[in-house]
């Protein structure tokens, strides 16, 4: 009988090996992708209409050539503004979508990849679901696989979208930046993969994946700001700059694609090797038990506990994000010069008290919409903490439910008012003026603010099924707020967004009326909200 060598093993058994890792693969694709049936084709759908719609709105307000010339011009002679959207690269239509909102698409499409990711993975971990799949017939780097192929799905959709929805303006530009998309997507997906393997916090991981992101977003406003053709070193540092240097109908260089395939090759490779390293549940960082008494022996100390990392980054982005509104506001006559249509698009969000005013009520505006994500994120903490079955064990002790979720909901609404302020502190810091003026405003969106959180404190109560659904409203009410104005959309479905109630400050008249009675919206939402919330049965997973 002969022998089998020693030599002739090793292949077939690492073969052997690497299959049983993948085993259940694509079960668990179907899975993650029928539990995202909604929300994927949500955020694809969102993201794609914010890109196509543009041509547009864009041809409405840059109509000539001797208009598009000069938006190149002015992005050439202001760093500020360069910051906030990037340089022009082409005078074509085309060209100006990609400037105007390329980057802002693919760090949307980052957002997407990364929770999709981490809600399929560490998510799944830390609720327990993960270990009774891999008690089957269940790979050790299937669930990663599964997951990151559920990112490449989302972002191909969102890729074929946005190619065939601007394939009028030019089919190589539109691949371009849907190609581009998509990879600044993948990159931030392979990213969270790789942040998920260490730390044991669903929550953290994608506090942490988020603000990576948000870096990549900042080094490239930060090279932008310095040089007016991309070229800076920061620009290239970041996934959103490689999206800006594919150059996408402007003489596209197909070339940056390789360095979207290389970086997601690498941290793939990455997430893969440490998945092998670690047990299922556990991380290379594992999560410091904290004190069970002392500043810990009450529910709203505990709900700060879990919240203040969240609120401190919140806080220092708008701090941020406020600063460089303010200074990108000293260029807004410049930007808006005679073009009469631009005018009336700022006017349409800021009101009509003067361009300058106008446009810092616009920004007031967004940070205003941006605050909702905030309330609705911190609103949905109790929803975490009671699917993943943490809540339980708090409430059997002497905490009542409303006791419970109090503490939440006074850190959501509550950490609106203060990043607001600091938002509004930072915007005054960059304009250099008027701080009173524009602190009031940013005061003033906080009924809207609150009505949207309130909302989601009601879908929670009702049931904890549908509170994700508060995520909806939210995006419903940015998007609205966003391109509704350029799109010049009709009052009735502008009024469906709180925002659209509020007086346009700074500049405008005060008008209590609109105030009050989103303020009075909110607190009946928030009771009902409580009331369901105490007769119902809590959710077991």
């Amino acid at each position: 009988m002969t022998a089998v060598t020693s030599a002739a093993r090793p292949p077939a058994t690492v073969r052997r090996r690497g299959s049983r890792q993948l085993a259940g693969t694509w079960p668990l694709l179907r899975l993650a992708l029928r539990r995202d049936r909604v929300v994927i084709p949500l955020w694809v759908g969102v993201v794609a209409l914010m890109v196509v719609s543009m041509p547009g709105s864009l041809e409405s307000v840059y109509s000539t050539a001797a208009e598009r010339a000069d938006v190149i011009r002015q992005m050439a002679a202001n760093g500020s503004l360069r910051a906030t959207y990037g340089p022009v690269f082409s005078d074509s239509l085309g060209g100006l979508v990609a400037w105007r909102v390329g980057a802002y698409a693919g760090v949307f499409a980052g957002i997407m990849s990364l929770l999709v990711v981490l809600r399929h993975t560490r998510d799944e971990e830390e609720s327990g679901r993960q270990e009774m799949l891999s008690a089957g017939m269940v790979g050790r780097r299937a669930p990663l696989t599964a997951a990151l192929l559920a990112a490449l799905v989302a972002n191909a959709a969102l890729a074929l979208l946005i190619t065939a929805g601007l394939a009028g303006q030019g089919a190589s530009g539109a691949l371009a930046l849907g190609l581009g998309t998509a990879g600044v997507g993948m990159v931030s997906a392979t990213t969270a993969a790789i942040v998920a393997q260490f730390t044991e916090s669903a929550r953290l991981a994608k506090g942490l994946s988020g603000g990576l992101l948000g870096a990549t977003f900042v080094l490239r406003a930060a090279g932008d700001s310095s040089v007016d053709d991309g070229s800076s070193v920061l620009t290239w540092l970041s996934p959103v700059g490689w999206l800006e240097n594919l150059r996408a109908f402007a003489g596209e260089r197909w070339w940056v694609l390789l360095l979207f395939t290389a970086a997601v090759a690498l941290q793939g490779a990455t997430a893969y090797e440490l998945a092998g390293r670690r047990d299922v549940g556990m991380s290379f960082l594992p999560t410091r038990p904290g004190p069970a008494t002392g500043r810990l022996g009450t529910a709203g100390a505990l709900a700060w506990r879990l919240q203040r990392g969240s609120l401190l980054g919140w806080s220092l982005g708008f701090l941020a994000a406020g600063a460089a509104f303010g200074g990108v506001t000293k260029g807004a006559t410049d930007l808006v010069g005679d073009n009469e249509r631009t005018r009336e698009i700022i006017e349409r969000m800021g009101g009509q008290s003067g361009i300058t005013d106008a446009f810092l009520a616009t920004m007031v505006g967004m940070l205003g919409m941006v605050a909702a994500l905030y309330v609705v994120q911190s609103v949905l903490r109790l929803h975490g903490e009671e699917t993943s079955q943490r809540a339980e064990p708090v409430l059997a002790g002497a905490v009542g439910r409303l006791r419970w979720a109090r503490g939440h909901l006074l850190i959501a609404f509550g950490g609106a008012v203060l990043i607001m302020l600091l938002g509004g502190l930072g915007l005054a810091a960059g304009y250099g003026r008027s701080p009173g003026a524009i602190l009031g405003a940013c005061l003033v969106q906080l009924p809207a603010i609150w009505s949207v959180g309130a909302l989601a404190v009601l879908l929670y109560g009702v049931s904890p099924q549908v509170a994700p659904g508060a995520w909806a409203v939210a995006g419903a009410a940015l998007l609205l707020g966003w391109i509704g104005p350029a799109l010049d959309l009709p009052e009735p479905v502008m009024d469906l967004s709180p925002f659209g109630h509020l007086p346009k400050l700074p500049g405008g008249e005060m008008a209590w009326t609109p105030v009050l009675v989103l303020t009075a919206i909110a607190t009946a939402l928030v009771a009902a909200g409580m009331a369901a919330f105490r007769r119902r049965d809590l959710a077991t997973g």
